[in-house]
C-alpha cells in the first residue's frame, strides 16, 4: 500500500497510541488512476474501523475498502457496588461493610448521588453519578442506596429533578449539586474570608462520607450543674484568639480557645456559650467598605448552611482529611472544657438558613424540597418572621425531627451541654398549611389558625422537652422574632426552658443610669424576676440575665455612648438598634475628662454587681470583664478586625483594676449560697430597706434600693444601689452583738473597691479605718452612681 495513503490513515479520528491498529486488506487494491482524488469514509464495524475509499464524485463509485482492527479496551471493574439501601437513618451512615445514604425528598421526581474527589470539588466536576431507581431506590419520600467500595477522599452530594415553579414553592435544578441536610461535614474553602477559585463567594461544597473512626474521650462525662449554679460566657471562638496579643498557636480557632481556657477560669466561668459554630458562609455579605478600606463579612455566623457540620473554617485542621479533624477539634475544646469544669453550649439558628429569600442561592433545603423546609404563602412567597429572607418552617413534621436529630447528634455525638436558640419564638409559630388533626390526631387550635400563627403547644417545643436525650440538657430562648412575637415570661417551657431577659437587661441599665420610676422594677430583677416567672411555676434560673450581648453597646460602650456610631459598618448609621438605654456619663465617646472616665468605671462596676447579686443566671459578653469598647458601633456583625477580637493586652492592663473587680465578684457569687437559690426569696430571708432600715421606697423618684439577705456560709448580707446623682448616708439595720464589715464599694478605686485577702494587710487596716466612724454609728456614706455590699461579722473587740 503507498505509503501517503497509510499516514492518512493512521490519521484518524479513531487511531491512538494507546490502542496501535493494525492495517489489513479486505480485498487486494491497486490505485489504477493515479489522477482521481482519493476521500476516505470510514464507518464502525464492531471492534474493526472500515475505510472506503472513494473518487471524490467524479466517477461516483467506492474504489475498495479496508479495515482497520482495534484491540478490546479493557473493561475496569466498577469502583462502587451499587445496592438497594436502607431509608433509616437519614444521612450517610458509615457500616462495616460500606456506607447507606438516605435523604428525603417529597416533591423530587429523580435523585442522583453524586461522589466527588477533593481534586473535582473546586472545578464542580462529578466524578461518579449514581442515578437512584425509583422503585428500588425509594421508600415512601426517602430516596437511599447503600455502596460498596473505596471511599478515600470521596466526598458526595445530590442532584434533584422536579418542578421549578416557585409560585407553586418547588426550586428543583438538575444542574446544582445539593448538600445533604444530614451531613457531618461540609467542605469548601479552606481559609476563613479567602475568596474560592475565580473570586467565587459560593465555592462548591460537598458532604463528607463519615468513617468508623472512634474520638478518645477519655471518659468524659456531662458535668450537669445545676442551673442556679451556672456564670455564662457568651464567646465567639474566631475573635476570642484572633488578636496577635492571644500569643496562641492556632489564633481564632477552636484549640485556639483550648488553650485560653484557664482565663475562664480564673474568671470564675463555668459555662460557655458559643456563637454559631454550625457550617456558614463568612462570604455571604462579602462587599468593599469604603469606610474601613476592608470588606465586610458575615462574621457572627448567623446564617446557618449545614446543622450537623461544625464550621471547619474554624478548626486549624481546615477541611483536612475529610473534615474529620475538624470536627475533633470541636471535640477536644469540649472534653478540655469539661477537664476544667466548665460546661459548653451552642447558639443554634433554626429560624432561617442562608439561602435567603427567592432571590437566594439553592444550597441545600432548598433544592432538596422547598415547600417542606421553609415557612411559604399560598403564592409560594417567603415569610420573613426572621428579617433574614426566609424562615425555617419548625413545626413540620419532617423539620422538627431534622431539628431534634441534630440536637440529638451535638448532645450524644460531640458532648455539648445545651442550646441557645436564637429567635425562638419562631420555633412556636404554625408550619406552612398547619393542620392541627395532623400534627395533634385532634382539632385543637382555632379553626382559623394560619400559616406562622403562635401556637399554644409548638409540636417542636413539646417534641424537644419530652426527648429522653434533650430534656436533661441547658435549653435557652431568645423568646422573640422579628415579626413582632415577644414572648418574654411566657415562652411555652414545659418547666425546663429558660429565657434570655430582655426585661432585666432593659430595666437595669435605666435604673442603674439613673432614670426615675424603675426602682420596683429594678428590685424584681435583684429577686429572678418573679412577676415574669413565679405565676407560670417557673424558677429565679430560668431567667438568664444579661446587660450587654453581641448585639447591641459592651459595657464600656453602654457608658460611653449615648449614640449609635455604627458608620463603620457601611450603611449611613442606619443599622443597628437605636433605642439602647445607653448614658455616657456626660461626654461623647472615648477622649473626656478625668472626672467622667471614673464616673464610667463607678458605673461599669454596678452593672456588674447588679449582675452578680441578682437572682437568675448571669451571662457575661466576651470582652466586657476587661472593657472592651467598639468605638460605639452596636452592629458589628460584618466586621472581622479589632472591634470584635479579644485584646489580651488590654486584658493585662485591666488585671489589676476592672478585671480583678469582675472576678472576685464572680467567685463571691459561686461562695455564697443565698445568690443563686432554686425559687423565689421570700421575707423569711430577705428584707427591703431604704435610707433607713425597713422602710424602702419604692416611689416615682426612687434611686434607691437596698436589701438585706440572709446566707447559710456568708451570714448576712447588706447590699445596696444608690443611682442619684447625690450622696447619701445610710442607716444600717441593728443587728445586736455584731457588726457590719464593708466587702464592696464601687466608688473607690482599685484594689479598695474589693476589699478582698490580695489587698496588703496595712493598706486593708488603712481602708477599714476609714469607715470605722460611720460603721461605729451603724451608719455608711454612699457617693453618687455607687454600691456596696457589707457582710455581718461578730463585734469582737478590737477587731478595727
Amino acid at each position: 500500500m503507498d505509503a501517503s495513503v497509510m499516514e492518512k490513515l493512521l490519521r484518524c479520528a479513531s487511531y491512538s497510541p494507546l490502542h496501535t491498529p493494525k492495517l489489513t486488506s479486505i480485498h487486494n487494491f491497486e490505485l489504477r488512476n493515479p489522477n482521481i482524488h482519493m476521500k476516505w469514509r470510514t464507518r464502525k464495524n464492531n471492534n474493526a474501523l472500515v475505510v472506503n475509499a472513494s473518487d471524490g464524485g467524479g466517477g461516483g463509485g467506492e474504489v475498495d475498502t479496508a479495515v482497520v482492527e482495534k484491540d478490546k479496551p479493557k473493561v475496569l471493574p466498577p469502583r462502587f457496588q451499587v445496592l438497594q439501601g436502607s431509608p433509616m437513618p437519614f444521612g450517610a451512615t458509615a457500616q462495616e461493610d460500606g456506607v447507606n445514604f438516605a435523604i428525603y425528598s417529597r416533591n423530587a421526581t429523580s435523585a442522583t448521588l453524586c461522589l466527588m474527589t477533593p481534586s473535582d470539588l473546586p472545578e464542580k466536576r462529578v466524578t461518579e453519578q449514581i442515578p437512584l431507581d425509583q422503585l428500588t431506590n425509594k421508600t415512601g419520600d426517602v430516596w437511599h442506596v447503600f455502596l460498596k467500595g473505596d471511599f478515600t477522599d470521596m466526598l458526595y452530594g445530590y442532584k434533584f429533578s422536579g418542578d421549578f415553579c416557585p409560585e407553586e414553592g418547588h426550586y428543583y435544578d438538575s444542574s446544582r449539586i445539593l448538600l445533604d441536610p444530614y451531613a457531618k461535614a461540609v467542605l469548601s474553602r479552606e481559609e476563613f474570608g479567602v475568596l474560592g477559585a475565580d473570586d467565587d463567594c459560593w465555592s462548591q461544597m460537598a458532604c463528607t462520607i463519615p468513617s468508623n473512626h472512634e474520638f478518645d474521650w477519655e471518659g468524659d462525662l456531662p458535668l450537669s450543674f445545676a442551673q442556679r449554679d451556672l456564670v455564662i460566657y457568651e464567646m465567639h471562638v474566631r475573635g476570642f484568639t484572633r488578636h496577635e496579643s492571644s500569643k496562641t498557636e492556632s489564633p481564632g480557632t477552636y484549640l485556639g480557645v483550648v488553650e485560653k481556657l484557664d482565663h475562664l477560669k480564673e474568671l470564675g466561668v463555668n459555662c460557655i456559650e458559643l456563637m454559631p459554630c454550625h457550617e456558614f458562609n463568612e462570604l455571604e455579605y462579602f462587599s468593599y467598605n469604603p469606610v474601613l478600606g476592608d470588606y465586610r463579612l458575615n462574621y457572627w455566623g448567623y446564617s446557618t448552611i449545614n446543622y450537623f457540620s461544625p464550621m471547619l473554617r474554624y478548626a486549624s485542621a481546615g477541611g483536612r482529611n475529610g473534615g474529620l479533624d475538624a470536627i475533633n477539634e470541636f471535640k477536644q475544646l469540649i472534653k478540655e472544657a469539661h477537664k476544667r469544669g466548665i460546661e459548653v453550649l451552642m447558639d443554634v439558628v433554626f429560624n432561617h438558613t442562608a439561602e435567603g429569600n427567592e432571590n437566594g442561592p439553592i444550597l441545600s433545603f432548598r433544592g432538596v424540597d422547598n415547600s417542606v423546609f421553609y415557612m411559604l404563602a399560598p403564592k409560594g412567597e417567603f415569610y420573613n418572621y426572621s428579617g433574614c429572607g426566609n424562615t425555617f418552617n419548625c413545626n413540620h413534621p419532617i423539620v422538627r425531627q431534622f431539628i431534634v436529630d441534630s440536637l440529638r447528634y451535638w448532645v450524644t455525638e460531640m458532648h455539648v451541654d445545651g442550646f441557645r436558640f436564637d429567635l425562638a419564638s419562631i420555633m412556636t409559630r404554625g408550619s406552612s398549611l398547619f393542620d392541627a388533626v395532623n400534627v395533634y390526631g385532634n382539632q385543637v387550635e382555632d379553626d382559623l389558625l394560619t400559616t406562622g400563627s403562635p401556637l399554644t403547644n409548638p409540636p417542636l417545643i413539646d417534641m424537644i422537652s419530652n426527648d429522653p436525650i434533650l430534656r436533661g440538657v441547658k435549653l435557652i430562648a431568645e423568646a422573640w422574632d422579628c415579626g413582632g412575637l415577644y414572648q418574654v415570661g411566657v415562652f411555652p417551657h414545659w418547666g425546663i426552658w429558660s429565657e434570655w431577659n430582655g426585661k432585666y437587661r432593659d430595666t437595669v441599665r435605666q435604673f442603674i443610669k439613673g432614670t426615675d420610676g424603675f426602682s420596683g422594677a429594678f428590685a424584681e430583677c435583684l429577686c429572678g424576676s418573679p412577676n415574669l416567672y413565679q405565676e407560670g411555676g417557673r424558677k429565679p434560673w430560668n431567667s438568664i440575665n444579661f446587660i450587654c450581648a453581641h448585639d447591641g453597646f459592651t459595657l464600656a460602650d453602654l457608658v460611653m455612648y449615648n449614640d449609635k456610631h455604627n458608620l463603620a459598618n457601611g450603611e449611613d448609621n442606619k443599622d443597628g438598634e437605636s433605642h439602647n438605654n445607653s448614658w455616657n456619663c456626660g461626654q461623647e465617646g472615648e477622649f473626656v475628662s478625668i472626672s467622667v472616665k471614673r464616673l464610667r468605671k463607678r458605673q461599669m462596676r454596678n452593672f456588674f454587681l447588679c449582675l452578680m447579686v441578682s437572682q437568675g443566671v448571669p451571662m457575661i459578653h466576651m470582652g466586657d470583664e476587661y472593657g472592651h469598647t467598639k468605638g460605639g458601633n452596636n452592629n458589628t456583625y460584618c466586621h472581622d478586625n479589632y472591634m470584635n477580637y479579644f485584646q489580651w493586652d488590654k486584658k493585662e492592663e485591666s488585671s489589676s483594676d476592672f478585671f480583678r473587680f469582675c472576678r472576685l465578684v464572680t467567685n463571691f457569687r459561686h461562695e455564697c449560697e443565698a445568690l443563686g437559690l432554686n425559687d423565689f426569696p421570700t421575707a423569711e430571708r430577705l428584707q427591703w430597706h431604704g435610707h433607713a432600715p425597713e422602710t424602702p421606697d419604692w416611689s416615682e423618684t426612687s434611686r434607691f434600693v437596698a436589701f438585706t439577705m440572709k446566707d447559710l456560709v456568708k451570714g448576712e448580707l447588706y447590699i445596696a444601689f444608690n443611682t442619684s446623682h447625690l450622696a447619701v448616708t445610710i442607716t444600717l439595720p441593728e443587728r445586736p452583738g455584731c457588726r457590719w464589715q464593708p466587702l464592696v464599694d464601687t466608688s473607690k478605686t482599685a484594689p479598695f473597691d474589693f476589699l478582698s485577702d490580695d489587698v496588703p494587710e496595712r493598706e486593708r487596716e488603712v481602708a477599714m479605718k476609714q469607715y470605722a466612724q460611720f460603721l461605729d454609728g451603724n451608719l455608711y456614706p454612699m457617693l453618687s452612681y455607687s454600691s456596696i455590699i457589707l457582710l455581718l461579722t461578730p463585734d469582737v473587740s478590737g477587731l478595727i
